[in-house]
């Protein structure tokens, strides 16, 4: 009996003591609130390093973060769905008490995210939305829909459909024009292109921009994980098969500046010199800011990822404060099983007489860096 006794009292020893570790542990539903930032880690996972953009991203998170004095755990996948999913098991393993996620397929990281929940670690989605999962609970980004408007009115503005401020141009059409879209598994890339042709649609429906390839949906216009060789070869696929008749590309709509530098290759290729065809982009990305400096791309939308690695900053540091962080939009970002809160951050068209003011004195890039096209 008294053997017994003794092996129960060790076995419950032993169970409170796991309890106590699994309970103190970080990301495991500590009060964080109490505990200085040099307490708490942050698990910072990004898609790619293959995009400035990206690197931009996961450097100013970081640094914003360890500014405050926060441990930063910063990951790249590689655009490699498995390793994403592989860092961010990691992240909850090793004690994260807050993830920021910039998904690479927005529908790929449930089981990620339930291992999150389980340990109340909060899940902040960055830039991309995470889809089909209610363990989400807060979004930060820009307003895309808006992102998808400001490229085709570029687009039209750059054709002379439209001036800047929105008045009627000179350019009457038909004037050809073909539409790119980016990666069907990004949520943004749909936000994009519906903002984009709800504002393309009526100068479509009157004839005055002509889709010669007849490639206007989605489906059609996609670009597979975003990648810029896979934009030049579709490019260099519609100028075959739909310019072959000695008709003109006037325009093209493309939501990404890595896009944009496959699309004027493939063009460029092709023979078009001098004045190019209207080339819309996304993201300022400093190799296209120089075509755009030199009169080669004709504009690009400029999303300040300062200002949204802020954003981030301030929506983990209140889930660490046990708070709810502030969202200024709570109905248009449906995941598919709830509506995210959500912080959505303006954008802005950048065309070549803008580059001084909106990317220069901004401190966003550097004159030197602009003429180089290379970020220093």
């Amino acid at each position: 009996m008294n053997k017994r006794l003794l092996a129960a009292l060790g076995a419950a020893a032993v169970a409170l003591s796991l309890a106590a570790c699994s309970g103190e542990g970080a990301g495991s539903g500590t009060d964080t609130a109490n505990q200085a930032p040099t307490d708490l880690t942050i698990g910072v996972s990004m898609p790619t390093q293959t995009s400035e953009r990206w690197i931009a991203d996961g450097n100013s998170v970081k640094e914003k973060l360890t500014a405050k004095g926060y441990k930063v755990d910063l990951q790249y996948a590689g655009d490699d769905i498995p390793t994403q999913s592989q860092q961010v098991d990691q992240m909850i393993t090793q004690g994260a008490d807050v993830l920021i996620i910039a998904a690479i397929d927005g529908t790929a990281l449930s089981s990620q995210l339930q291992a999150a929940a389980d340990k109340k670690i909060p899940v902040i989605s960055y830039d991309r939305l995470i889809r089909d999962s209610k363990n989400v609970d807060f979004y930060v980004s820009f307003d895309n829909y808006k992102v998808g408007v400001a490229q085709a009115t570029a687009l039209l503005v750059g054709l002379g459909v439209l001036n800047k401020d929105g008045s009627e141009g000179t350019a009457k059409g038909p004037l050809n024009v073909e539409l790119f879209a980016g990666s069907l598994d990004d949520n943004n890339a749909h936000f994009f292109f519906d903002g984009a042709m709800d504002t393309l649609k009526p100068f479509i429906d009157k004839g005055t921009l002509v889709v010669k390839s007849k490639q206007t949906s989605i489906e059609q216009a996609a670009t597979l994980r975003w990648q810029q060789e896979t934009a030049q070869k579709r490019m260099e696929d519609l100028l075959t098969s739909s310019y072959n008749d000695g008709a003109k590309v006037a325009g093209v709509l493309s939501p990404y500046d890595g896009l944009s530098r496959g699309i004027i290759t493939a063009l460029q290729n092709a023979g078009y010199k001098g004045k190019m065809p209207v080339v819309t982009g996304q993201d300022a990305e400093i190799a296209s800011v120089k075509l755009i400096n030199d009169g080669v791309q004709s504009s690009t939308v400029f999303k300040d990822t300062r200002l949204l690695a802020e954003q981030a900053v301030t929506a983990a540091e209140a889930f660490l404060k046990k708070a709810t962080p502030e969202a200024n939009d709570t109905k248009t970002y449906d995941n598919g099983v709830k509506v995210v809160p959500s912080y959505l951050l303006p954008v802005e068209t950048v065309y070549k007489d803008d580059i001084q003011k909106s990317l220069i004195d901004s401190g966003y890039w550097t004159a030197d860096e602009v003429k180089a096209g290379q970020a220093k």
